[in-house]
């Protein structure tokens, strides 16, 4: 004992673990060189906050007013569909089937090898006209018609309005035969990732998320990328719904890339005396500090220092740690107010008593069992 107890003196200086001084923290090890020093103190710059009841509604009404971008853009109301390039149209003028792309039929070959004309006819498909790429179809006696940017029965009327000249009052029936001009691509946690065509039926975020066979599980519904043009829109759909918005005016045009995050990818680390220390993923963009510290089991009761919770946060350039005393009253409350963000390092310190327990066992392994036994009832 004469030789322990001046070493274990010496221990409380370079006891392990992360200790906080004022507008810093340190590591509990050996002190570094100058040179490792200077390097720290140019990259690391914390600023260390006090977790309160003011602070906590500072961040809640910070919250509040970093509302997520302007996305007035992507609202609109639901349009008919126009034709552009690349849809294919089926075109029925009543009482001339001469006219109808239905009247234009692939015949195998003589009537008498297979099946004759008439079954020919009923059984294959329509030709339908391809609108080309300068948004125009050829159509019997109306010549070359420009449809592009034309809803269905604005077209419909175009057409009869060309056939008036030859026929007596024309009845046309116009539909969009295969929807091909306009596409959205739905990407990342969704059950069918891939192509979404734009057809008669609006495509809103809703429509298309569900065509895509809605979000999995992983997906996180508060982190909602949509691409046009180059611009990043980030779309939190809880948020929307909490603010009277609905997802479905969120109108997709064509070339809009939807992108659904993963879970994984807005993490909380909890880390320090926890009973179970992990990588916590947040619920739909929304993790308070009593739910981190739940969820990982609580500060361990043998070694965690209750007084000593840590939020390690990275601001633009600096660093900002906030400290709560869950000793203190209200404790809890702060605690579950306190909202954490994507990338948070929730750390819990250990007290003195074991961070002398752990400089004693690093240094002089099982001299602490020893003395302990030495002291202990003799048999």
């Amino acid at each position: 004992m004469v030789v322990v107890m001046p070493v274990v003196a010496g221990c409380a200086s370079v006891a392990p673990g992360l200790h906080f001084n004022g507008s810093t923290y340190s590591s509990g090890s050996s002190a570094p060189d100058s040179s490792s020093a200077a390097a720290a103190a140019d990259n690391i710059n914390p600023v260390l906050r006090q977790i309160t009841p003011q602070l906590v509604k500072n961040e809640r009404e910070l919250r509040e007013k970093q509302v997520t971008q302007d996305i007035t853009k992507l609202l609109g109301r639901p349009a008919p569909y126009t034709i552009e390039s690349g849809d294919v149209l089926s075109i029925v003028v009543w009482d001339h089937p001469e006219l109808s792309n239905a009247a234009t039929v692939a015949t195998g070959g003589p009537v008498g090898l297979g099946a004759d004309a008439s079954t020919s006819a009923t059984t294959a498909p329509p030709a339908g006209f391809m609108v080309d790429h300068e948004g125009v179809i050829q159509f019997p006696y109306a010549g070359a018609i420009k449809v592009a940017g034309l809803t269905q029965d604005q077209a419909r009327n175009l057409l009869s309005s060309r056939l008036s000249k030859y026929l007596k009052q024309p009845k046309v029936t116009l539909r969009v035969q295969s929807f091909r001009s306009k596409r959205v691509y739905v990407d990342g946690e969704v059950k069918n990732p891939g192509l979404q065509a734009i057809n008669d039926i609006p495509m809103t975020l809703v429509e298309a998320i569900n065509r895509a066979g809605g979000v999995l599980p992983t997906g996180d519904q508060s982190q909602i990328i949509i691409n046009r043009n180059g611009v990043n829109y980030y779309i939190n759909l809880p948020q929307l719904v909490q603010r009277g918005v609905n997802p479905s005016s969120i109108m997709l045009a064509s070339g809009d890339v939807v992108r659904v995050r993963s879970r994984d990818e807005s993490k909380v680390f909890v880390s320090g005396e926890v009973v179970s220390p992990r990588a916590l993923p947040m619920h739909n963009g929304r993790l308070t500090l009593n739910e981190a510290l739940g969820e990982s089991g609580g500060i361990n009761p043998t070694s965690g220092d209750g007084s000593q919770i840590y939020v390690i946060r990275k601001q633009g350039a600096e660093q900002v740690v906030y400290q709560l005393d869950g000793r203190s009253p209200g404790a809890l409350a702060m605690a579950e107010g306190f909202e954490l963000s994507p990338k948070d390092v929730v750390f819990v310190a250990a007290t003195p008593l074991a961070n002398w327990h752990r400089s004693i066992s690093l240094i002089l392994p099982g001299a602490l069992s020893s003395a302990v036994g030495a002291v202990g009832p003799t048999r």
